[in-house]
């Protein structure tokens, strides 16, 4: 569900006094440390074969990533006839490119434009489309993005150094184990002459999120 970031500044806030700092880093939350305990437990006893839990971490890590996602958006850039079957039915339109999969069936793609951003979260959890998006990055679960990126959008995208201009209006969609949402961001400037590849290696993760825009043509460059 879309929420106005306007309509939250009438609420009272002064309990959701959370420290402002998001763990950008590799430190692993209380979640985390659970999941670590339990793979161990789980591998021990032989219920899992490590090498198979190695395989499928490596898989979302490296082989999905974001690099899914982003060949979604690259498409709908180049493909106006794909982008606009993309807005309308983000599941299928992905099936198109063979994208998808378990925690990605029911997929909304949300279009930034020069008056609207769009910000991802899930607040109850942490829903995520993974077979788009690869593993979520280690901030997305915390609670102080979850809790602050509802009240305060606008602060939050500045800690990520994603600073819009007053006039753009900013929407948060609440994902859910149902419905999972993913941020169809603006193409650069200067792309033009770009083929699709080289197109998709300037949408990054955080872009697809909300919390960051795409790498500009030099930027991709020097990656």
């Amino acid at each position: 569900m879309a929420q106005d970031h306007d309509s939250h500044d009438r609420h009272d806030h002064h309990h959701h006094d959370h420290d402002h700092d998001h763990p950008h880093g590799s430190e692993l939350s209380p979640m985390d440390l659970r999941v670590r305990a339990l793979e161990s437990i789980l591998v021990e006893k032989g219920y899992v074969d490590p090498a198979t839990l190695d395989t499928l971490i490596e898989t979302y890590e490296t082989k999905v990533g974001p690099h899914n996602g982003a060949r979604v958006v690259a498409r709908a850039w180049v493909d106006p006839a794909f982008k606009a079957r993309l807005l309308q039915d983000g599941s299928a339109a992905m099936r198109e490119l063979d994208v998808g999969g378990r925690g990605g069936e029911h997929m909304v793609v949300v279009e930034n434009t020069p008056e609207e951003h769009n910000l991802v979260v899930c607040t109850l959890c942490s829903c995520y489309p993974w077979p788009v998006l690869g593993l979520p990055p280690v901030w997305y679960k915390s609670p102080p993005y979850r809790s602050r990126a509802v009240i305060d959008p606008r602060g939050v995208l500045a800690e990520f150094g994603t600073v819009l201009p007053a006039e753009t209006r900013i929407r948060v969609w609440d994902s859910t184990a149902e419905l999972r949402y993913m941020v169809l961001p603006m193409r650069p400037p200067g792309t033009e002459g770009l083929d699709e590849a080289a197109l998709a290696d300037l949408v990054t993760r955080d872009a697809m999120i909300g919390t960051g825009l795409p790498l500009s043509p030099d930027q991709g460059a020097r990656a």
